[in-house]
């Protein structure tokens, strides 16, 4: 598959802080590639510098072989990355339908048929269109949150801890809906629930002290019971 994200020795510092000390993996298209580590690791930092809201230092981001690494925000969101964050970043006081109308970069044809493609893929942003967003649940916030991303032309989705926080049976929701997007868009997810990333999971990076450890299908981090213990503390 052709790779749509390569991260290259990315170093990240946010004040004095060395938060990323050589990140690197690639996002192979129609695939969810998972960054794992345990918390404070640097995934969300990660996430934060594909996107241009903390600059790599060092190293580089390409995408569709485009070298991003110094472009602002609004420009590699321009490029066709969607970005979801961990507090899902929805206006509180704004309906539904006022959230996404205001994330849609352009209202084209294709934008609404992605509209209506979450709407089905989401039943309860259609039956909650017209209520504020901070009146949601915790999953139809996560809903909203992802459809945002999703209703642009995003080639690319970063979706950072869309389980967080979530009962059991809405986590369910979220995994069939972001493997329903996957064959429509290519994902990177950051994920401390482990079953779930192993379920809906291609590849995985291991990430730990800002540094990449493991590479790898995720098939491979599922059988070796010595690298879940190491890095996630699973076993």
């Amino acid at each position: 598959m052709t790779s749509l994200l390569k991260l290259d020795n990315v170093n990240t510092h946010i004040g004095q802080y060395h938060i990323l000390q050589g990140v690197h993996f690639e996002a192979k298209e129609g695939e969810v590639s998972v960054l794992l580590g345990r918390n404070g690791a640097g995934k969300t930092t990660t996430l934060k510098t594909i996107i241009g809201l903390t600059p790599a230092s060092g190293g580089s981001v390409t995408f569709l072989n485009q070298d991003i690494t110094k472009k602002a925000t609004y420009d590699i969101a321009n490029l066709g990355i969607g970005y979801v964050p961990e507090d899902q970043g929805i206006f509180g006081d704004l309906t539904v339908e006022e959230n996404i109308k205001v994330a849609m970069r352009k209202e084209t044809d294709e934008s609404k048929e992605k509209l209506e493609y979450v709407l089905n893929l989401f039943p309860d942003l259609k039956k909650f269109w017209k209520k504020a967003g901070g009146n949601l649940s915790g999953g139809q916030k996560q809903m909203l949150a992802m459809s945002r991303a999703f209703v642009n032309d995003s080639r690319l989705l970063l979706i950072d801890e869309p389980s967080k926080g979530l009962a059991p049976i809405v986590i369910e929701k979220v995994m069939e809906a972001i493997v329903e997007m996957k064959k429509q868009t290519t994902i990177v997810l950051v994920e401390q629930n482990f079953i779930m990333a192993s379920k809906i999971g291609d590849s995985f990076t291991l990430i730990d002290d800002g540094k990449t450890v493991r590479n790898g299908a995720m098939k491979e981090l599922i059988e070796d019971d010595e690298l879940k213990h190491k890095y996630l503390g699973i076993g």
